[in-house]
This record gives structure tokens, sequence and C-alpha cells, in this order.
């Protein structure tokens, strides 16, 4: 298992509690595929530093975790697929 960093973020046009069901789906998402999150901070509500598919702002979230490559694939299907999440990153912190 690697080491990996995920940053999210969720449409800010959406209500609280929606925000919180998206980032409890992908924490799901991770721990159904056997990963284990080493820790999941939500940094708040903070402006695009340009409109990415017409939203200006968002949520965002920093999740650090160990987890299979195929786990890793899972989460960037399943992240694709949500329709509230703005955009995704994932990061290998074991390549350096």
């Amino acid at each position: 298992m690697n080491n990996y960093e995920i940053m999210f973020i969720v449409k800010s046009t959406i209500e609280k509690e929606e925000v919180a069901k998206v980032a409890d789906y992908l924490k799901k998402v991770i721990t159904d595929n056997k990963g284990e999150i080493e820790s999941f901070k939500e940094l708040g509500q903070k402006e695009l530093a340009y409109p990415i598919k017409k939203e200006i702002s968002g949520y965002y979230f920093l999740v650090n975790l160990s987890a299979s490559a195929e786990a890793i694939k899972e989460f960037d299907r399943k992240a694709l697929i949500e329709e509230n999440l703005i955009r995704h990153l994932i990061i290998n912190l074991d390549k350096e």
C-alpha cells in the first residue's frame, strides 16, 4: 500500500449538509476499498483562482491516506462521476 494525498473541491452552491454527504461518500469509497485514512481535513470555503465549471468558490478538503493502486483508481472513477465535485487531485507521496 502506498501513501497518497488527495485534495478535492466541492461546489459551494449546494447546501452545507449536501457538502458533508459528498465528503462522507468519498471517504466511504476509500474505506470500502481497504484504504486507511490517516487524516481528513475540511479546509473551508475558499474563492477559486479562476472559474471552474461556472463555480467561483468551493469547499476544500485534504485527505492523507494509505491505499492500493486499485483503491485510488476506484476513487478517481467515482470522483469523476460525482456531479457536486468541482476538481480533485491525487498525489502519490511515495514517488519522490
